[in-house]
């Protein structure tokens, strides 16, 4: 049921193994101090809040939901696995239960056996996206963002839905886009959401790389919408647009991606009330999220606005340096987002395993589009340090230059 994920296992040990890091997304610092300390190096010197809250209660408020709406999850993968479950789960339930002319119910007549459930994915995207609903059972079908600006159109969605076989459980996309950095307002979340919920099912939003804006307003405005990058802007989180709070969505965040707290493997899904329960029931087949990471997560909470401008400061610089990059050089196509400090690069003499395979040959690690769907580029992402991505886009420019 759960096959094998070809970017998992090609991207596992990488990143150590590089000189140069221009494949994770996650905005990492350098480690310091003693590697067995379970503190992160950001956290350390911190305390918790002392106002008795808990972490569920700390997400809510960043959401603007209520504690019912908020599951805690070991990560995101997590989140989106439970996610995935609830609502397959939710959609097989609706069928069964649903009243036929003769008075009985699917249940009734085919003991609960009825059409699997269905899920509209986005292309191109991120592979688990993809496997992980299929691994539960779940039809999986495609919906395409089209380039070059690889936004989010509700008409492709809505057409995508009726054509499918089964019962509709979930809409899947992300915020900003894996791996093209496109982000979308909460508008055009709201009318997605709206389709998925005409036809039964829910809107799932992975939004872990939401938060990647370089400041408020200015080139980080997204038009359309009500969100302009301000932290006090409605449907806001982080700094970022969420889908939190609205009708038939469900949200995925996690501390990994935009605060550089990957060890701690804390991260949460928003939805319904309803929804957020099926997921508990979900949750009792699989591991939880560990206390002791909820206990370190809660620091991050007690100094909120100091380590989310640290962030933005860091995920600003890094856009920068890939922006001029790209800017620089005559044989890239593509675009750097405003506000991203990831992008998706097309060289124009090979394709992108050539230029991922020549970048590994020189200690510089970059991802081959392939994993997404996008065989022509890479991805390049700059999370490590400015400094060290400065250095690695000199790397990766002298690989560019010889091929």
């Amino acid at each position: 049921m759960f096959p094998p994920l070809a970017y998992l296992q090609w991207i596992e040990g990488r990143p150590a193994a590089a000189e140069h890091d221009l494949g994770s997304s996650d905005l990492r610092r350098p480690p310091d101090g003693d590697p067995d300390d379970p503190v992160p190096p950001r956290l350390r010197g911190r305390s918790a809040p002392s106002d008795g809250r808990s972490l569920r209660e700390d997400v809510a408020d960043e959401y603007g939901v209520g504690e019912a709406n908020v599951l805690l999850t070991a990560g995101a993968t997590h989140g989106g696995f439970l996610a995935c479950a609830a609502a397959a789960a939710l959609a097989r339930e609706h069928h069964d239960d649903a009243p036929r002319d003769d008075g009985q119910t699917p249940a009734d007549a085919v003991g609960g056996n009825g059409p699997r459930p269905c899920a509209l994915v986005e292309m191109p995207g991120y592979e688990p996206l993809v496997e992980t609903p299929r691994g539960v059972g779940t039809r999986v079908a495609r919906f395409r963002r089209p380039g070059p600006e690889h936004g989010l159109d509700p008409e492709r969605v809505a057409t995508a839905a009726r054509d499918l076989a089964g019962p509709l459980a979930h809409v899947t996309v992300t915020n900003r886009h894996n791996p093209t950095g496109a982000l979308v307002d909460r508008a055009t979340l709201a009318a997605t959401a709206e389709v998925a919920a005409d036809h039964g099912g829910y809107l799932l939003v992975d939004e872990v790389y939401a938060p990647y804006t370089g400041g408020t307003g200015g080139n980080d405005a997204i038009v359309g919408g009500d969100v302009r990058g301000s932290d006090d802007a409605p449907g806001d989180a982080f700094g970022g647009p969420t889908g939190a709070g609205l009708p038939a969505t469900v949200t995925v965040g996690s501390l990994t991606k935009f605060h550089g707290l990957g060890g701690l493997r804390v991260g949460w899904i928003t939805g319904p009330e309803a929804f957020i329960e099926r997921a508990r029931l979900v949750e009792h087949h699989v591991p939880a999220l560990a206390a002791p990471s909820v206990a370190l997560a809660r620091r991050l909470f007690a100094d909120l606005d100091d380590l989310v401008a640290d962030a933005r400061d860091h995920c600003r610089r890094n856009h920068e340096l890939l922006a001029g990059f790209l800017a620089d050089r005559d044989d890239l196509g593509g675009s750097v987002e405003p506000g991203s400090p990831f992008a998706y690069l097309e060289h124009e003499r090979a394709d992108g395993d050539a230029v991922s395979e020549a970048a590994w040959d020189a200690g510089v690690l970059v991802v081959p589009g392939r994993f997404f769907g996008m065989r022509e580029g890479v991805r390049v992402s700059l999370g490590r340090a400015p400094d060290d991505c400065e250095a690695a886009l000199e790397a990766f420019g002298r690989v560019l230059d010889g091929l």
